[in-house]
């Protein structure tokens, strides 16, 4: 299986493509010119490097040739917490880039739906299941769409999968994986996966490493029983322990 993966450089991103190339898979990622990635990778025959400026305007038909023969997706894009990062354009990357890459997908026409993992947070509900949030959360989550824009990014790409795509696309299946307050850890750890969050994502966070996502998330792509009991779902993966040192 050949997978794509965007947000590569990025701290989650190059787990992901580690745990994928631990697997034996083949690997394609996007990157940006300047993009910090392991000199590994420029020798490692199991991955295709392609440096873009602006993943989120990349054409159509650009994307179609980097897409043809990959049978899954992963995004592990995100803004950089910086005022340039949170405000500064392209605003809705996260969104942009999953647009174009299932208007790809689509044009292509593959034989077989693509699997398309998406990274997101816990922050942001399914509203396919009417989760239930408290008043004070609905409060500070206005303000954060008001207030900051990578917030929003996140819930509109999830809600394009959600809603566009939705539950019986031909040509695409979808999971959005939701951790809770990232932390970095260096090896993998029990962790435990829920529909819904159990805890309050503001007001009681739990914690989730960034190595246990990147896990989780190749495991959708190359485990076709973990697959199918979360397709079509946006998943909340916690840590099983609360300090990881």
């Amino acid at each position: 299986m050949k997978t794509l993966v965007v947000g590569a450089s990025g701290s989650t991103g190059k787990l992901l493509v580690m745990q994928l190339l631990a697997a034996g898979q083949e690997v394609k990622i996007i990157v940006r010119p300047t993009s910090n990635i392991p000199d590994t990778w420029n020798n490692n025959d199991n991955i295709t490097i392609i440096r873009i400026n602006d993943i989120s305007n990349i054409p159509v038909n650009e994307m179609s040739g980097y897409l043809k023969d990959c049978q899954s997706v992963a995004s592990c894009l995100g803004h950089n917490l910086s005022f340039k990062g949170m405000y500064g354009k392209p605003k809705l990357l996260i969104t942009d880039t999953v647009q174009i890459i299932c208007e790809t997908i689509i044009k292509n026409a593959p034989e077989k739906p693509l699997r398309f993992v998406l990274m997101n947070t816990a922050g942001n509900n399914n509203k396919n299941l009417n989760e239930p949030v408290s008043f004070g959360q609905k409060i500070v989550i206005g303000l954060f769409r008001l207030l900051l824009p990578p917030h929003s990014d996140n819930e509109n790409a999830a809600d394009y999968l959600r809603v566009k795509i939705g539950q019986k696309n031909r040509f695409i299946e979808w999971v959005t994986v939701r951790p809770d307050n990232l932390i970095n850890a260096q090896i993998v750890t029990e962790y435990s996966l829920h529909a819904s969050p159990t805890r309050s994502a503001l007001f009681n966070p739990g914690q989730t490493s960034r190595i246990n996502v990147a896990h989780f998330m190749s495991q959708l792509i190359i485990n076709d029983t973990i697959y199918n009991k979360w397709s079509g779902q946006m998943p909340v993966i916690y840590n099983n322990i609360t300090e990881i040192k």
